[in-house]
């Protein structure tokens, strides 16, 4: 499971913070590095680098190499014809010959920069498809004028052929509209664009899975979750990905570099764990996969760690499909102080939640948490970043083993650094005292709240015996995300923080609540195209969330949404009651998680998380824009340059961070396209 920064994409939170003042290199380092549509894109420092011995500065080289062989896999999980489309808009920017300075052209460069965020043809947060700004006419034309060996042509295929196939994958509104559907009353498969089904019904799709289920085994493994389910003489088969199989050249190239990282493993555990990971690509067994996963688990020495592989299910509508992803890391030794003391306390935390005592862990098993540097980012993790990772999902191996959280801390620290004075907090924050309270406080309580739903909140409660695992279904991620916020929500305003030496007082986490309601009830609007109801699960939790405190406080005026000068403006009356508001959400969302109440979830969901106010979303819109304010962030990768001597040996790692956001995205379309365009 991912969080993703929303609020603080555009709100500067910075003050208490529990790490090292920020440097002069810190102030002066160049965080923005391209602006286009409803894109910013930021580069992130690497601190301490240059700190770490050859041989882990050699195994990060070896893993982010890994990292990024499986680019090109998730360009195709995400529509079966996003990497035509890529190579194609690539092989324009590079070889046009017409006028580069054309309002046309520039429109077809922001398309271009969209489709790299998105990893395709949909946008990474709404899921709607781009809608480009440069005609057909204009397309045609510039695939024409460019020389027919530089474009993606299957065999017999000519230009005007891929022309034909691929205007209604660009233009046509009505073809793959949306990538990932999660709109009630319709087959979620067959509205869907994503690449995981060909051919199969939801209802054929969620039978076919139901059928492998054993109700009685206690250690399922993650069904469907490395694979696309296909339809062949009305027959349905699963094409796996492994070596050999379905998506076989990227995966060759990404155990290649696993292989070459196992000589330069820290130590024997995460030795066990890279071999366990090839073995998993070279046979596609997902009881392999559990085994890997549990190794990973427990391998908590490692300084440097990573994610490689196909994780979370988000994009698929049924949440089965894994997409793949990939990140490189390294663990920051004075900030992981902090989520220490919170992991060493998790039985406290599960023994005091206000959830029914049927729900709770007995024996809380191996909740790890630290911070980390993000050395490298791939896959479903770029250029659109979480700030922080819980994993494994498999409920039980989380139940018997524990789980690995991690907080992102040089990604929250580069979304601050480049909000610094951009408006936002004076333009929806309701007085100074909340803006004062979020400059203090802010910085602090969002990242004790991202550890406390990364590190407690996934790992926290349990099913009980013989529900299934997936029976929420399309609303399971929904449900699980806030699950986890509320969790945090609930105790970043505990005592114990303050007993743990985590919080300063007890003014502190007002500034987490203020910003969550805020951004929960107004402010995240500014995501939602006018007239679009919410789709994405992290959006739908936080609204939900927001609007049933809001919705059950009424009778106390807990919270007031308030008027002045046109404008409307959160207000929190009585922050305690708000708390015992999260506290009863928290009992209610894990109820239903426990029990499998499918019909639970799909209420909460459909009542509260969904629907948008279209007066007050209007509203918003007009005020966000007048800032001239990107609402999505993504990032650049810095460069890594193995230093070798005469015999081929590397003797350094260097690392960069000149490289642009296009250089870069035609560097890596050069160096790991592993996959054909059509797979």
């Amino acid at each position: 499971m991912k969080k993703f920064l929303f609020v603080l994409m555009t709100v500067a939170f910075l003050g208490c913070r529990s790490e090292k003042p920020a440097t002069p290199a810190m102030e002066t380092f160049p965080y923005t590095v391209d602006r286009f549509a409803d894109i910013e894109i930021l580069r992130y420092r690497v601190p301490d680098f240059e700190t770490l011995t050859l041989q882990q500065k050699e195994l990060i080289y070896y893993l982010s190499e890994a990292a990024l062989s499986g680019r090109d896999i998730l360009y195709d999980q995400n529509n079966k014809f996003n990497l035509c489309v890529r190579r194609t808009l690539e092989a324009v920017y590079e070889n046009y010959r017409g006028d580069r300075q054309s309002e046309e052209f520039r429109n077809f460069i922001t398309y271009l920069k969209q489709v790299w965020m998105g990893n395709g043809i949909h946008h990474h947060y709404s899921q709607d498809k781009f809608v480009p700004k440069f005609s057909a006419a204009f397309f045609a034309q510039a695939v024409k004028s460019i020389d027919a060996e530089v474009l993606p042509l299957e065999k017999g295929e000519t230009p005007d052929d891929l022309i034909r196939k691929l205007t209604p994958v660009i233009f046509d509104p009505t073809v793959f509209p949306k990538r990932t559907n999660q709109a009630d009353g319709v087959d979620l498969l067959l509205t869907s664009a994503v690449n995981f089904y060909e051919g199969v019904t939801q209802a054929e799709a969620e039978e076919f899975y139901d059928r492998m289920r054993n109700p009685n085994d206690s250690t399922p493994i993650s069904y469907g979750l490395n694979s696309k389910l296909i339809k062949e003489n009305g027959v349905l088969v699963e094409k796996t990905y492994k070596l050999g199989g379905m998506y076989g050249k990227a995966i060759e190239q990404i155990v290649f570099w696993l292989n070459k990282a196992l000589s330069v493993a820290e130590n024997d555990k995460q030795k066990d764990v890279i071999h366990s990971l090839i073995k998993f690509y070279e046979t596609g067994d997902l009881k392999t996969y559990d085994e890997y996963c549990i190794k990973w688990v427990q391998d908590t020495a490692s300084l440097v760690d990573f994610v490689n592989g196909f994780t979370e299910t988000y994009a698929d509508p049924l949440g089965l499909k894994g997409s793949w992803e990939s990140i490189v890391n390294f663990k920051n030794l004075a900030s992981t102080k902090r989520t220490e003391t919170i992991s060493e306390n998790a039985q406290w935390f599960e023994n005091n939640s206000p959830i029914d005592n049927r729900f709770k862990k007995e024996n809380v098993k191996g909740i790890t948490a630290k911070v980390v540097t993000a050395a490298i980012l791939a896959g479903d993790c770029y250029p659109s970043t979480p700030i922080g990772i819980n994993l494994p999902n498999s409920d039980w191996i989380r139940h018997d083993y524990g789980s690995k959280s991690v907080t992102i801390e040089n990604i929250t620290e580069a979304y601050d650094r480049a909000s610094l004075g951009n408006g936002f907090n004076e333009e929806f924050m309701w007085s100074d005292v909340e803006r004062e309270r979020a400059k203090k406080y802010g910085s602090l309580t969002n990242n004790l709240h991202t550890d406390l739903h990364e590190c407690l909140g996934h790992g926290s409660g349990k099913l009980l015996p013989g529900v299934d695992p997936n029976g929420l279904k399309a609303y399971a991620s929904t449900i699980e995300e806030a699950r986890a916020d509320l969790f945090g929500l609930y105790y970043v305003a505990d005592s114990k923080m303050l007993e743990l030496g985590l919080l300063p007082d007890h003014e502190a986490y007002k500034a987490e609540y203020y910003k969550y309601i805020m951004n929960g009830l107004l402010t995240q609007l500014t995501r939602v195209q006018t007239g679009k109801n919410i789709e994405e699960a992290h959006m739908r939790n936080r609204q939900l969330i927001a609007r049933w405190v809001y919705e059950k406080g009424l009778p106390e005026n807990v919270i007031e949404l308030k008027k002045r000068d046109g404008k409307t403006y959160v207000v929190v009356n009585d922050y305690e009651k708000l708390r015992i508001l999260f506290g009863k959400l928290l009992a209610e969302i894990q109820r239903i998680k426990s029990t499998g109440d499918y019909n639970g979830a799909k209420t909460l969901v459909e009542n509260y998380g969904v629907k948008v106010d279209p007066v007050i979303h209007k509203e918003i819109l007009e005020r966000y824009e007048k800032l001239n304010l990107a609402p999505y962030r993504g990032f650049v990768n810095p460069v890594y340059k193995a230093i070798k001597n005469a015999g081929g040996e590397i003797r350094d790692v260097k690392i960069s961070y000149d490289e642009n956001y296009v250089e870069q995205q035609l560097r890596y379309s050069r160096q790991y396209s592993n996959l054909p365009t059509f797979n």
